[in-house]
């Protein structure tokens, strides 16, 4: 008897990125879309092929969004806000694009705000949040993106001749209201409307054979109340009678309080993820316990979100014993979607100490079908965990001299800024020519002294374009950074960064996390070289701009065990803070250490929380221990909730806060409202991953807003983000309506 194998999802950026440059052509009219499609349609082809290719018992579709799965899944539904008013009319990969960059590529409606972008729980991967209205009728369907991908994978069986059932992956119902932000009080009271329209969709899936549909409910990983349990139980109770047969998949965590709920749910199997579970036998156990003895229970025992290869001794000893128990109802697949990895390990040149150590998605694939032949004893165990061997921890956090109040009159005493300081967040545009500047210096076709001299010619251009715009506090441009998190990781000791290692962070963003391999130190300075050439073209205060410890380690694959994390997290905050002092030194007084993943290490169970914030917050204020009182300390952060954390925020104790704002609709801004935020912020006043430019009116919105709860003493002006991803003509435009507003408002509000 063989055990069926699947998994949840898989990359779709491409190996190479195909996907990313595909769109970003088409968007900036660089080719059509029939090519465009033509282009994407060859990365999900190969998906398909390369789950038929790892021999699974399941081939898995439905995943293959353009830009996001709950963003295509908003579209099929019918989801308009009232200020995107006719683009109905545009057909659904075009509406898609819309809602996610607020500009009609078409060019038949007007820029417009673009939906709120948020992080998916505890990854660095951003949905866009859709926004339902209070009356979202859910009827003007359209699932014409999430039919074809069905149409093509059974295309693609048949050409290959091969005869194997399709599962269908779609974002959970109640989980999607859950994920959405609503005109209404209780969102739960979208589920009579909203129900019907699932129903439509599962059965079309049914008409065309589809035997399986993995509804992704995610949310049963966080302590729901019972009004959350209560409606899946009503969502479920319908739906159980439209074929296909349903697996309701939960990751990320344990179902912890919702396991009965979840368990009895009116479905044909329920997914669980144990590869971040604490006891991962004595989990399976609890949930075959309660599961009825009728229903499939597939085991998430491949890592997701994790580049080392499946302890292999491990997981056989759990698989066995739950073969034992479930025989043929048990699965076997990836804990959650392989979207969280890079795609193939193939384009990588390994180094020697890590050669059999590493699996990107494709080679989870084959682990998938492994391990389920490791449930039946079809085959024997070979590969056993791979563990790092650390020193022990620092002896203890350290925390920087002075009170808020007392540094600030003296940070300001000796920078001398005016009412409401501008900045930016700390990059400008990555040019063509700066990508091919760094291309042929990563070929050895361009010498160091040259790449050295054509970052200098960047990073002049940009303190140029600040000193004509009137900024009052520069940065030097990161012209030399490929990414925030991997420049650092290149000059630590620790890390080793892949060459093709990317990861879609969202849309058409991606990254390449470095991966921990051992202790993390810094031999020597990472960036002051760069920021003492920037200082020395302006008399303006220059930014020394680094990253947090907080957020290198949750954007690198590192161990999830909390002991492990809590070493390396203090090793990189010591490293940043021998950094701070060598700015400091070197005559910097401003310090901007981002932390836009602050955040997103968050344990999703409450019980795991306060020990997370106890050691983020500590390894925040050792990074910046010592700084003198004289030195200003900026922190960032970016598309996360921030309601439920902060007083943490505020334990942190940076001097300045800059936060997204402007692309949440204010809503980040309310959570400082409330309680109030003792130190200074600036609040994003527009977004700058939308290529729309903002008015001068539109921005001071924010400040209107922000000013009626901040001292206009410790407000500052600033866009949402960095400004990699934008180009010169769109940055110097949005930022030119900036210090309009800016002096506006110093006029207005100077008495």
């Amino acid at each position: 008897m063989t055990v069926i194998s699947h998994i949840l999802g898989y990359p779709r950026i491409g190996d190479k990125r195909q996907t990313k440059f595909a769109l970003e052509k088409y968007w900036k009219g660089k080719q059509d879309k029939a090519s465009t499609l033509e282009q994407i349609q060859a990365v999900f082809n190969s998906n398909i092929n390369e789950q038929i290719d790892a021999d699974l018992s399941l081939i898995t579709t439905g995943d293959f969004a353009h830009y996001d799965l709950v963003l295509t899944l908003a579209t099929a539904l019918g989801v308009v806000p009232k200020r995107f008013a006719g683009a109905a009319d545009l057909d659904t990969f075009d509406r898609q694009f819309y809602f996610a960059r607020g500009r009609d590529n078409t060019g038949k409606f007007a820029d417009t705000a673009a939906w709120q972008m948020t992080k998916w729980f505890d990854t660095n991967y951003h949905y866009l949040v859709p926004e339902l209205a209070a009356d979202e009728s859910f009827a003007n369907l359209d699932f014409e993106q999430i039919i074809k991908q069905v149409v093509d994978t059974k295309e693609i069986l048949a050409k290959r001749g091969v005869n194997k059932p399709i599962k269908v992956v779609l974002v959970g119902p109640v989980s999607f209201l859950y994920l959405s932000s609503s005109e209404l009080e209780d969102k739960t009271a979208h589920l009579d409307k909203l129900i019907p329209a699932y129903s439509k969709l599962l059965g079309q899936l049914g008409e065309l054979g589809v035997e399986y549909a993995q509804l992704d409910e995610p949310i049963l990983s966080l302590d729901l109340d019972g009004k959350w349990q209560q409606a899946f139980e009503r969502a479920y109770s319908t739906l159980q009678r439209i074929p296909p047969k349903l697996i309701v998949a939960s990751y990320f965590d344990t179902l912890g309080n919702n396991i009965n709920t979840a368990c009895n749910l009116p479905v044909a199997g329920i997914h669980i993820d144990i590869t971040r579970a604490k006891q991962p036998k004595q989990y399976v156990q609890q949930v075959i316990d309660q599961l009825p003895t009728h229903k499939i229970l597939s085991v998430g025992v491949v890592d997701g979100r994790s580049v080392w290869t499946t302890d292999q001794a491990a997981v056989a000893e759990i698989l066995a014993e739950a073969y034992g128990k479930l025989a043929d109802r048990l699965w076997v697949g990836s804990g959650s979607s392989l979207l969280h990895l890079p795609v193939d390990l193939a384009h990588e040149t390994v180094p020697e100490q890590l050669q059999g150590k590493l699996a990107f998605a494709k080679q989870k694939l084959g682990e998938v079908a492994i391990c389920a032949k490791l449930a039946t004893g079809e085959i024997a165990p070979d590969a056993n965990a791979v563990a790092l061997d650390l020193s022990l921890a620092l002896d203890g956090a350290k925390v920087r001299a002075g009170q808020f109040a007392s540094r600030y009159a003296a940070q300001q005493a000796k920078l001398n800024l005016p009412l409401f300081p501008t900045t930016t967040i700390g990059s400008f545009p990555q040019t063509v020519e700066i990508r091919k500047a760094r291309a042929a210096w990563n070929k050895g076709d361009l010498s160091d002294a040259d790449y050295q001299t054509a970052m200098q010619e960047e990073i002049k251009r940009s303190i140029d374009e600040q000193e004509k715009l009137g900024i009052d506090v520069f940065v030097h441009g990161e012209a030399e950074r490929t990414d925030m998190v991997e420049y650092f990781a290149q000059y630590m000791d620790g890390f080793w960064v892949s060459a093709n290692g990317w990861v879609q962070s969202y849309g058409t963003r991606c990254v390449r996390p470095p991966i921990v391999v051992g202790n993390i130190s810094r031999p020597k300075a990472m960036t002051v070289a760069w920021i003492k050439y920037a200082q020395s073209l302006t008399d303006k205060p220059m930014k020394g701009m680094l990253t947090g410890p907080v957020t290198i380690l949750n954007w690198s694959f590192a161990p999830s065990d909390t002991k492990t994390r809590d070493i390396l997290r203090l090793q990189i905050a010591e490293a940043i803070n021998q950094e701070v002092g060598d700015l400091q030194d070197a005559g910097i007084h401003i310090v901007q250490i981002d932390e836009p993943a602050f955040r997103e290490g968050l344990p999703l169970k409450q019980a795991d929380q306060a020990h997370y914030w106890n050691q983020a917050v500590n390894a925040f204020k050792h990074s910046c221990s010592i700084a003198h009182e004289s030195t200003q300390i900026h922190t960032h952060m970016c598309y996360s909730s921030f309601h439920d954390c902060l007083e943490h925020i505020s334990a942190m104790d940076a001097d300045v806060i800059t936060i997204e704002t402007a692309r949440s609709g204010l809503q980040l801004l309310d959570a400082f409202k409330g309680n109030g935020y003792a130190n200074a912020i600036g609040p994003g006043v527009y977004d700058i991953h939308s290529p729309r430019t903002p008015s001068s009116e539109n921005m001071q919105v924010v400040i209107d807003e922000a000013i009626k709860y901040v001292p206009k003493e410790r407000l500052w002006v600033n866009p949402d983000c960095g400004l990699k991803t934008r180009n010169w003509e769109e940055t110097v435009s949005a930022l030119a309506n900036m210090i309009a507003m800016t002096k506006k408002v110093r006029e207005q509000y100077s008495n």
